[in-house]
């Protein structure tokens, strides 16, 4: 008998914050290297991409402040630490492109989202270089504008 395919989408999780926090660029897809009971964890939706970034050591991808609640239902047998660093598997090209593009001041590599693949768990991560109080301030002036358009068209219509 085949399985169902579950209606609905395939991100776990997103970083809302990142998009109010920098200017998003460059976006690309990495592997993330898992233990068995964060892939668990992440089928129940316990992940936190908030305050994520990518740390770039010794020609390797790092994620940190991921943090991946182990469920209660996880052995006892090995320790489970939520918040440890997770490696990104990344193409040389595009390490080395993110690792230049990171050095330079003002940006930063930041986790935007993850998601399903089929079988495997994908993070997206984009270069953001930071926004300003005022750039953030327009932000949401303009996000309060656009839902006042919407409402304004809903009415209109009818």
């Amino acid at each position: 008998m085949a399985k169902k395919k579950q209606a609905g989408s395939n991100t776990i999780a997103l970083n809302k914050r990142a998009k109010f926090d920098y200017h998003l660029t460059e976006r690309t897809e990495a592997g993330i290297s898992l233990l068995g009971w964060e892939v668990k964890s992440l089928r129940e939706g316990k992940v936190q991409l908030t305050d994520t970034y990518v740390l770039f050591k010794n020609g390797e991808a790092w994620l940190l402040g991921a943090q991946i609640t182990p469920l209660a239902t996880a052995s006892t047998h090995f320790v489970t630490d939520p918040t440890r660093t997770r490696k990104l598997l990344l193409k040389k090209r595009e390490l080395a492109k993110f690792q230049e593009a990171a050095e330079q001041k003002g940006y930063a590599v930041v986790a935007t989202a993850l998601y399903w693949k089929g079988h495997l768990v994908k993070c997206e991560i984009a270069l953001g270089k930071g926004k300003k109080e005022h750039d953030k301030r327009e932000t949401e002036k303009e996000r309060d504008w656009n839902r006042q358009k919407q409402r304004i068209m809903q009415h209109t219509v009818r």
